[in-house]
């Protein structure tokens, strides 16, 4: 299975990214053949701070399970809750 395909199934899903410009955890928000959109979390505040388009070229390193971003999606749905988001 091509990375596009199963980067499709995982749009709205938080996961940790790592790419040609740097790592950050972010959502998934659209793939396209020419580019794949992220909002990136600020980890401190944990609320989105920006939103960047990479071209699957530069994507290195894309992880979706795991304690780290299991612990993100588990702030960032507090934060929800709490009405900050």
């Amino acid at each position: 299975m091509r990375l596009i395909e199963r980067l499709k199934k995982l749009e709205g899903h938080y996961m940790f990214i790592k790419w040609v410009g740097g790592c950050e955890y972010a959502k998934l928000v659209s793939v396209a053949i020419d580019f794949y959109e992220f909002n990136i979390i600020d980890i401190e505040t944990m609320e989105y701070k920006e939103t960047i388009m990479i071209r699957p070229n530069l994507l290195m390193e894309v992880t979706y399970g795991g304690a780290d971003v299991q612990r993100v999606l588990a702030e960032m749905c507090c934060n929800m809750s709490n009405g900050t988001d």
